[in-house]
């Protein structure tokens, strides 16, 4: 991984879970990221939700995706 590249976290089916009822969402709401893409985790699989963290100035940003 690329000291550049933001931080690509495979959530749990648990955290996955909690997310949805949180913030009220399915996960044909969240954006899409391809299961060919490169900064993808190894193990993923279509449907599983990623935690994405960029950092941007000083703080830390958090963004999910669901792979496709």
């Amino acid at each position: 991984m690329h000291t550049l590249q933001p931080k690509h976290i495979k959530l749990k089916s648990d955290e996955v879970k909690q997310l949805f009822e949180k913030y009220n969402i399915s996960a044909a709401q969240i954006p899409k990221i391809k299961l060919t893409d490169p900064a993808l985790p190894e193990g993923c699989q279509m449907g599983d939700v990623v935690k994405i963290e960029r950092s941007f100035r000083d703080a830390t940003r958090i963004y999910f995706r669901v792979v496709v």
